[in-house]
């Protein structure tokens, strides 16, 4: 396999086991001149355990900017790049975008080299429909979630999100009030040692008595039909117990969902329910 100058490789890593490499990632990463890695330490790690040694320099959404120049120098001299990521598919919520569309900009071939991805791996055993949403990493704040979570629970596609362990249970509260009626899939560790996929209803789901510790992936089913006779209602319960916390104006905004609801609808809505509780 002849490997191109003036190309950059965005080379699939494994998500856990070292031994789900492809034979032509293996064989790019040999051939490479330099390749640019989130954090040098963790992909030493993998070249290392294939005995591949190589120039690595750091890139990551920190230093990417002060990075390119230096990275175009070396395409200039005719280099052969790779981009990997600390696990899976580089770009997916990980960096690379800015390398990405310079090179475009630049008239320099830009390669994919296929490989694991914790969004694919969990997708293909939760059994949900596989039109999917893939989201990645949610907000970490009450109020951005919120905002996030009303418009995405409105999509009847499959929805995939990565969260962090030490918050699960933060995230799953979230999850409960805004997906009922849906199917969840846990995805923990996928393909290590401690891998574990829990399975259930949203409606049943349960917070964890400790916080789960990996990496952890969401898949959340599809919406039915039935589950739309649901949003009705939660809607409803919704809007109570955001009067509680925001203004009018803030809760038809945060409702509206991209249409989806009319605003003039949940204004009536709003102005019911704050009647109701004068009357009562």
């Amino acid at each position: 396999m002849k490997l191109l100058s003036n190309h950059l490789y965005i080379v699939s890593t494994p998500i856990g086991n070292l031994e789900d490499i492809t034979l032509r990632a293996l064989e790019v990463l040999k051939k490479s001149d330099i390749i640019l890695c989130e954090d040098t330490r963790h992909s030493l790690k993998l070249l290392n355990h294939f005995k591949i040694k190589k120039k690595l320099i750091s890139y990551h959404k920190f230093n990417e900017k002060k990075q390119l120049s230096n990275i175009i120098e070396y395409f200039n001299e005719g280099k052969i790049l790779s981009l990997i990521s600390d696990a899976g598919t580089p770009l997916l919520s990980d960096p690379g975008k800015l390398l990405v569309n310079h090179c475009v900009n630049m008239g320099i071939s830009i390669i994919p080299i296929p490989g694991a991805s914790s969004i694919t791996s969990a997708l293909s055993v939760a059994g949900f429909k596989d039109q999917f949403l893939f989201y990645g990493f949610l907000p970490k704040t009450e109020n951005e979630l919120v905002k996030i979570l009303t418009s995405l629970s409105q999509n009847e596609y499959s929805q995939i999100f990565f969260v962090p362990s030490k918050k699960i249970n933060f995230y799953l509260k979230k999850f409960k009030e805004f997906y009922s009626g849906r199917k969840i899939l846990i995805a923990k560790e996928i393909s290590k040692i401690h891998e574990r996929f829990i399975r259930e209803d949203i409606d049943k789901l349960k917070v964890f008595d400790e916080p789960l510790k990996g990496e952890i992936t969401i898949v959340i089913s599809e919406r039915t039909t039935k589950n739309r006779k649901f949003d009705e209602e939660k809607i409803v319960n919704n809007i109570k117990k955001y009067l509680k916390k925001y203004s009018l104006k803030d809760v038809v905004e945060l409702l509206s969902n991209e249409g989806k609801i009319n605003k003039n609808k949940i204004y009536k809505l709003c102005l019911n329910i704050k009647k109701d509780e004068k009357s009562n």
